[in-house]
């Protein structure tokens, strides 16, 4: 493992506002247009916010029978997906505020989705183990593909190379060929469940993350050769996500904690808490950069979200 060092960060991170309307824990965030994010709860609810003028209330676009574990947000076609648990998932015309699609699916817990852009296709984690492919613009199930005996948790796309990675609670992240769905490359050196897989926005590294609570990266060109283990969290790492520019990855725990790191070096640059931050008080459960590179977003079972200002550096 690598030692962890923590620089000063010659610029601040400030907490610059609050959401609050959720009635239970929040787990899903994705990013919309411009600085627009969406959240999804255990309430049921999914809400849109505006992290450039954070004092306007949240928009209330849908309000399902179960919890919220996965939102996607498809610019193109100006809908938001949501991982209605045990239901499948269902399309939100963003403009119309209505039901567009709906597409039922095994009845089990959805954790993520993603879209290439490219196959015109998402693909959907399920908790049973199962990958769920659908064609778009028409929702259609294309395929189901068991992976694992347990949840896949997790999904990353990489549209150059035409790979999917898939963080699985088997301990294992596998990488398909998007072609194919035939697996490539199979990582087997996490000793837990694996929550998160994201790749660099230069798609030269894979970042992975979970249970463990150290965050692994992979160099891709080198057939995602481990690179280096950081002892990063006290407890399970929930989310990882690269500002835009690539200079930071942010991690969020169940230690209650948000952690800032250079990206080049692993070099731990703030942590945000309560105590020092004013940070969240119970697990942190995703992370979004929305818009702006010098905005971040976060989510918590204490029912709110939290827009935080990183301000140059």
């Amino acid at each position: 493992m690598r030692r962890l060092y923590v620089r000063n960060f010659s610029s601040p991170v400030t907490k610059i506002a609050t959401l609050a309307g959720h009635r239970d824990a929040v787990y899903a965030l994705t990013g919309g247009s411009d600085a627009t994010i969406y959240s999804g709860s255990a309430d049921g609810m999914v809400v849109g916010w505006d992290a450039a003028d954070p004092a306007r209330d949240g928009v209330l676009l849908a309000r399902v029978q179960n919890s919220v574990y996965a939102l996607r947000h498809l610019p193109a076609l100006n809908l938001l997906v949501l991982g209605h648990n045990f239901q499948g998932i269902q399309a939100i015309d963003l403009a119309q505020r209505q039901l567009a699609h709906a597409t039922a699916l095994p009845p089990v817990a959805i954790f993520e989705m993603v879209v290439s852009e490219s196959r015109q296709q998402l693909y959907v984690a399920l908790g049973d183990g199962t990958l769920a492919v659908l064609g778009l613009p028409d929702f259609r199930l294309l395929k189901l593909l068991r992976l694992a005996d347990k949840s896949l948790r997790t999904l990353a796309l990489h549209e150059g190379r035409g790979e999917l990675a898939v963080g699985s609670s088997d301990t294992l992240t596998r990488i398909l060929d998007l072609d194919s769905l035939e697996t490539k490359y199979t990582l087997g050196e996490s000793t837990n469940s694996v929550f998160s897989v994201v790749y660099s926005p230069d798609g030269a590294q894979l970042f992975t993350a979970g249970r463990d609570a150290q965050i692994r990266t992979w160099d891709v060109a080198a057939g995602y050769r481990l690179a280096t283990v950081v002892p990063a969290h006290m407890y399970t790492i929930n989310h990882l996500a690269f500002s835009p520019d690539g200079r930071y990855v942010a991690s969020c725990s169940l230690d209650k904690s948000i952690k800032l790191w250079d990206a080049a070096t692993m070099t731990l640059l703030r942590v945000l808490d309560r105590t020092r931050s004013a940070g969240h008080g119970t697990s942190v459960n995703r992370l979004v950069w929305p818009g702006a590179e010098n905005r971040l977003v976060s989510c918590s079972d204490d029912r709110s979200l939290a827009v935080w200002e990183v301000s140059g550096g």
